[in-house]
């Protein structure tokens, strides 16, 4: 098919079909020699045209198709006809093989060198061109250009080359640490580029008896791939170990470990933890990318009206802040979030975490470790001696250490810290429960924030969706509302959402501000009087109807709340409504 040509340049040929103004070229040409950029990104950056409306205009002047791709089907096995080096710097993406002829959507369809180089590097195919929005076409790169095979070749190659011993050569291993040519190396390396290509938080290794089983955890979800060279995994755990400066030669015990690896650009903390299991070693790494940034409050997904009340708690002189839920939760990136807004000179912050998860500047960070007593009570008597403004503490996990975080709150101190409960109202007694005195902290305690994550629909392929009578029970026992007529949605997948229905989480929140009622019943240790108290209070208001909300409004689909009910354990009320409806 013939190249795709304009007859003028782009800025005269938008100014003659009236689409921009001669002012409007003349402004984003100035820009264009400030930047360097093209003329297009240049107009688009300026306000000047919608990418659509642009690219919408190309097309029809080049009598090329303008595509949506999260609408349409994309041939994975064309894709890879065009290197990811070359698709990434041309900005385009090989979406179907017919015969001999490539259809190729490129984003810059008046970029005639990126389509001479195209027509060269897929030679001899003939191409037929569509155009696509870069940040589609940039999207699909990491869909598409998974290391699923390169992980497949490498760990065929390792199986080959050790395939004469049923043990990984720990000589071979430890000779050449340094070395990024081994075989291992590159596998693991792929490994981590596809992991962090996809957004995983996490990655687990678990040998089985027949087969290697490689799971990563994506938007809180585990996505499998299985490998048959299950004799590679000690060699993959060796290597591990190794970098994580581990004992190599126990196998027989739990270890933990860290390391640091640059993937992608991306500097990548990784947390591993090893466990012995019947087929071998089971390997677990939490992946957190430094290179990214602490997020603010704003990016947590925290709604306007908690976030006003949190950051009125948080800027108060003293008092304990709680950030409950369970693991995964996004407590962390709160409490991070909330440092990096308190974080300034005027105040000294120090932090006992187990284990330190991002470097902040300015603060005094202190890892636990247990093994030399180092503790966190231990810690916590020593910073309260070190006058700091602020303590943050990893986790409550005993008495000694609530007590020692309480009376450091009464003392003039703002000491942030995470429990591990179901609900806000829960915290406050949880605390009780650990053995602190309940006058302690009805004077101590300002707030509790609760959270969870929920599944974000995928915005390219959700539809309306028609509950379920058993659904709408457990929703109407909820919310206590008429949901008879209320629209919800569900995402039916596409290859945006790698067919799952969603894509991202967003925070689900309740925050609880402890007032007299609530105080009074925590200093008779009353727990009836205090959940009474929080639930009457005036802002309160419970996790599960914060999901429900994030339903109404097509964010999250219904299996979303409900699950997050479940966790919170409210099905068991649930399920007598379900039966006397029936």
């Amino acid at each position: 098919m013939a190249q795709p040509k304009l007859r003028m340049r782009l800025g005269d040929l938008l100014v003659s079909e009236q689409v921009i103004s001669e002012a409007d070229l003349m402004s984003a040409l100035a820009q264009q020699k400030q930047s360097g950029r093209k003329l297009g990104a240049t107009l688009i950056e300026l306000g000047v045209i919608a990418e659509v409306q642009l690219l919408e205009f190309l097309a029809r002047q080049l009598g090329i198709p303008f595509v949506d791709l999260a609408q349409i089907s994309v041939d994975a096995n064309a894709v890879v006809l065009l290197g990811e080096v070359h698709a990434r710097r041309l900005r385009a993406l090989v979406i179907h093989k017919d015969g001999d002829v490539l259809t190729v959507a490129i984003s810059d369809p008046a970029d005639l060198s990126a389509i001479d180089t195209l027509a060269s590097l897929l030679a001899p195919h003939q191409l037929k061109y569509v155009v696509a929005r870069e940040s589609q076409v940039v999207e699909a790169f990491d869909r598409f250009y998974r290391r699923t095979r390169e992980i497949e070749g490498f760990a065929q190659e390792l199986k080959e080359e050790y395939a004469s011993s049923d043990e990984f050569d720990i000589g071979l291993a430890t000779a050449d640490d340094e070395s990024n040519e081994t075989t291992v190396v590159k596998l693991l390396q792929s490994l981590f580029e596809d992991a962090v290509q996809v957004g995983a938080s996490d990655i687990h290794i678990e040998p089985d008896e027949k087969v290697l089983r490689i799971r990563q955890r994506v938007d809180g979800v585990l996505q499998e791939s299985v490998l048959n060279e299950v004799q590679i995994a000690s060699a993959m755990v060796l290597r591990l170990k190794l970098m994580s400066g581990l004992d190599i030669s126990e196998k027989r015990l739990p270890q933990d470990g860290r390391f640091n690896i640059k993937v992608r650009g991306h500097s990548i903390d990784v947390r591993l933890s090893t466990m012995p299991i019947q087929a071998g070693e089971s390997v677990v790494m939490r992946l957190l990318d430094q290179s990214a940034g602490i997020l603010s409050l704003e990016q947590t997904g925290m709604p306007a009206d908690i976030m006003e009340r949190y950051r009125r708690q948080l800027h108060r002189p003293h008092g304990m802040i709680v950030v409950t839920g369970p693991t995964g939760s996004g407590k962390t990136t709160t409490l991070y979030g909330s440092l990096s807004e308190l974080n300034q000179p005027e105040s000294k912050i120090i932090t006992v975490e187990d284990p330190v998860e991002y470097r902040l500047p300015r603060i005094n960070q202190v890892q636990v470790n247990s093994k030399i007593g180092l503790d966190f009570s231990n810690i916590l008597r020593t910073t309260l001696r070190q006058d700091p403004d602020i303590l943050l503490v990893g986790e409550m996990r005993d008495q000694e250490t609530v007590e020692i975080g309480l009376r450091g709150a009464l003392t003039g101190h703002l000491v942030l810290t995470t429990l591990h409960t179901n609900d806000a109202i829960t915290s406050a007694l949880r605390l009780i429960d650990m053995g602190a005195a309940g006058y302690l902290v009805a004077s101590s305690l300002r707030a509790v924030i609760a959270q969870r994550l929920v599944r974000r629909l995928c915005e390219n392929c959700k539809q309306e969706h028609t509950s379920s009578l058993e659904e709408k029970v457990w929703l109407e026992h909820i919310s206590n509302e008429d949901l008879s007529q209320q629209v919800f949605y569900k995402g039916h997948g596409c290859q945006s959402c790698n067919y799952t229905g969603y894509k991202g989480r967003i925070g689900v929140f309740e925050m609880l501000e402890l007032n007299d009622a609530m105080m009074e019943g925590l200093r008779r240790d009353d727990p009836d009087e205090f959940s009474k108290a929080a639930k009457a209070s005036k802002n309160y208001r419970p996790l599960s109807l914060a999901a429900l909300d994030y339903a109404k409004k097509g964010v999250t689909a219904v299996e979303e709340v409900l699950r997050l009910v479940e966790e919170i354990d409210v099905y068991g009320s649930v399920t007598n409504a379900q039966e006397d409806a029936q």
